[in-house]
């Protein structure tokens, strides 16, 4: 069931993919100040547990899952920014713009019309609630963002294997790792190799 909140919160996901990406390709967001808003995002994540903040506290209001309140607030956009501090350090320019956006893109319409239209389960998961119809959704939408910055093949093989890798849960020491650090490293890779090899 897609909630209003849920809605809300995929929309900001995509508008934080295209202004990351606009401020990255004009240079006016660099690697040092996402470092900067991570650790904001933290800092704001621990005192909103104790007292109110304003703006950050009405934000998590109205749009962080509940699970998330108490033990991490903030959480999908603190590693939203971290994915896109790393996809910057370790790719090109390029690469890293293209993965934000299927981080971006991919992943918000990959939920909505997974949620809101989906029917069948997911070949790559069958134990995942996210439906096939998502993950495909996610991987066309993932690839219109990405193709702005990369060549097709690199924006369709990215899109894709990103799209599968978080269906397909990737866990480290019992704990899954969250999509927003899976998705854009795992889109900037694949079209890292595609590059080097075509």
């Amino acid at each position: 069931m897609l909630t209003k909140q849920e809605l809300g919160r995929q929309i900001i996901h995509a508008g934080a993919g295209i202004v990351t990406v606009t401020l990255i390709y004009f240079d006016i967001l660099s690697s040092f100040a996402i470092f900067l808003l991570i650790i904001i995002g933290i800092i704001a994540s621990i005192v909103s547990k104790r007292i109110k903040l304003p703006f950050f506290s009405t934000f998590l209001h109205h749009f962080e899952r509940e699970e998330n309140k108490k033990k991490f607030p903030g959480r999908g956009l603190i590693y939203f920014f971290v994915g896109s501090l790393l996809v910057l350090q370790l790719f090109d320019k390029d690469i890293a713009m293209a993965s934000i956006m299927v981080l971006g893109f991919g992943d918000s319409v990959s939920h909505i019309i997974g949620e809101k239209f989906g029917q069948w389960k997911n070949i790559f998961n069958m134990n995942s609630n996210k439906l096939l119809e998502g993950t495909l959704a996610g991987t066309f939408a993932g690839f219109l963002g990405a193709v702005l910055f990369v060549p097709i093949p690199e924006a369709v093989l990215g899109s894709a294997v990103a799209m599968i890798a978080e269906v397909v849960k990737i866990d480290l020491n019992d704990n899954t790792i969250d999509d927003n650090l899976v998705v854009p490293l795992v889109a900037g890779t694949v079209m890292f190799l595609v590059r080097l090899w075509l």
